[in-house]
C-alpha cells in the first residue's frame, strides 16, 4: 500500500555577491518578489501544498533575522499546528562540526528519524516556481527508484555558474551531472532544480555514509551525485521558472510578472502561493494619477504616475513624480518631480523632490535600503 507522507529539508544556502547591496542585511530567501511575496514563499508553499508539516530548515545564521521576521510564527503556512514539527539549523554549525571532526549531520538524521515518514523531499531557495511535489512523489513511487530529481529545460540566461546540469538520455535517465561552469554551450540545458524526493531510510543511510567519509556539507550536491550514480529517472517540471542569482535575474523575474500569462501560471494555478498576511487598507489612487501595466500591493498612495512597475506595500508616489519599469520595495516615498526608471528601490527609501534615478534594462540601478536620495543617480 502506498503512502504519501513526506518530511521536508528546506535549504536556504544560496547567497550571491551579484545580488548586493540588496542582500547586505537580508538573505536571498527574503528578497521581495511581485510586490507582496518573498522568494522563500515559493519553495515553502510547494512544501506545504504537498501536505508536509515536518520541516527541517537550514539557514545562514548571519541573516537569520530577515528569515524569522517573514516566517513569524509560521501560522500562514500551517506549521504552528499540533502535529507539525519544525527544526531550524545553521550552515555555519554544520561546517564548524565538520572542521572539528564531529558528526555534522546528526541533527538532520535525528530530524528524519523523529519525523518518521517514508519519504523526504529536499528543496532549495532560489528557484521561483510553483512546484507540485505531490506529483513528483507519485512519479517517484511509480518509478521505484530510491531518489528522484526534478529538472527543467532552460536557456543559458536562466543558469547560475554554480548550478548543476544533468546529462540525460532519451528516457530522462540521469547519466551524469556537472557544474554549469564546466559545461559546453548547447541551445538548451537540463537544469537541476535542486528538488529531490527520496526514500527516507535510504537517505538516512546515504547521509550516514557521507558523514563517515567527511563528504561536503552541501546536501544538494550530494543528492545530485547520487541521482547520477544510480542512473535514476528525472521528473521534468514544465511550469514557470526563474532562477534568482544576480541583479539582472532578480529584476527580469519581477518584470515578467507584468505578463499576464506568466503571472497567472505562477501565482494563480491550482496550488496557492502562501505569504505572510498583512491586514492593511487598499491602495489609494488620487484623481489625476496614472497607473499602467503595474502590480501594486496594499497601503500605497498614488498621486503621480506608475508605469510597468512592481510596487510593494505602503509606497507613496507624489503628484508630478513618475516611477517607470522599476521594482519598489516597502515604505518608499517619491517626492514631487522625482523621476525613476529602470531601478530597484529598496525599503524605506526617499527620493527627494526633482531627483532623477535612471538605469538600463540590462543594468538597473539599485538604491540601498534607507537611503534619502538628494542628488541624481544615473547609470546609462
Amino acid at each position: 500500500m502506498k503512502t504519501n507522507k513526506m518530511a521536508a529539508i528546506f535549504s536556504n544556502q544560496h547567497e550571491y555577491n551579484e545580488l548586493l547591496p540588496l542582500t547586505e542585511e537580508r538573505s536571498l530567501s527574503t528578497l521581495y518578489f511581485a510586490g507582496k511575496y518573498r522568494v522563500m514563499d515559493f519553495p515553502l508553499s510547494s512544501i506545504v501544498n504537498a501536505g508536509v508539516n515536518s520541516v527541517y530548515t537550514l539557514i545562514n545564521q548571519e541573516k537569520v533575522r530577515s528569515y524569522l521576521d517573514h516566517l513569524g510564527g509560521s501560522k500562514e503556512w500551517g506549521l504552528d499546528t499540533i502535529g507539525s514539527y519544525e527544526y531550524l539549523d545553521f550552515y555555519q554549525k554544520l561546517m564548524q562540526k565538520q572542521a572539528s571532526g564531529n558528526a555534522y549531520f546528526d541533527d538532520l538524521l535525528n530530524f528524519l528519524r523523529t519525523a518518521n515518514t517514508p519519504y523526504t523531499v529536499y528543496i532549495e531557495n532560489k528557484m521561483i516556481g510553483n512546484f507540485d511535489l505531490q506529483s513528483v512523489l507519485n512519479f517517484h513511487q511509480e518509478d521505484g527508484n530510491k531518489i528522484t530529481a526534478v529538472f527543467k529545460r532552460v536557456s543559458e540566461d536562466n543558469i547560475a555558474p554554480d548550478d548543476q546540469l544533468f546529462i540525460l538520455d532519451e528516457e530522462n535517465t540521469i547519466m551524469s551531472c556537472q557544474q554549469a561552469l564546466d559545461t559546453q554551450k548547447p541551445d538548451r540545458y537540463n537544469l537541476d532544480l535542486s528538488i529531490y524526493v527520496a526514500d527516507t531510510k535510504w537517505l538516512i543511510t546515504e547521509l550516514e555514509k557521507a558523514q563517515r567519509s567527511g563528504a561536503s556539507t552541501d546536501i544538494g550536491q550530494r543528492l545530485a551525485s547520487l541521482a547520477a550514480k544510480y542512473r535514476t529517472h528525472a521528473y521534468e517540471y514544465t511550469g514557470y521558472l526563474h532562477n534568482i542569482h544576480d541583479l539582472a535575474s532578480y529584476y527580469k523575474a519581477n518584470m515578467e510578472m507584468l505578463d499576464k500569462k506568466k503571472r497567472d501560471s505562477l501565482l494563480y494555478g491550482n496550488q496557492k502561493i502562501i505569504t505572510r498576511i498583512r491586514n492593511e487598507v487598499g491602495t489609494y489612487f488620487a484623481k489625476g494619477s496614472q497607473v499602467k501595466n503595474s502590480m501594486l500591493a496594499t497601503g500605497c498612495r498614488i498621486e503621480g504616475t506608475v508605469d510597468s512597475s512592481v510596487v510593494s506595500r505602503r509606497v507613496e508616489v507624489a503628484k508630478n513624480s513618475q516611477v517607470k519599469s522599476s521594482i519598489v520595495m516597502a515604505n518608499c516615498k517619491f517626492e514631487p518631480g522625482s523621476q525613476v526608471e529602470y531601478a530597484v528601490i529598496d525599503k524605506n527609501v526617499v527620493i527627494k523632490k526633482n531627483v532623477t534615478v535612471k538605469g538600463t534594462p540590462q543594468q538597473p540601478v539599485v538604491v540601498k535600503k534607507g537611503t534619502i536620495l538628494t542628488k541624481d543617480l544615473i547609470n546609462e
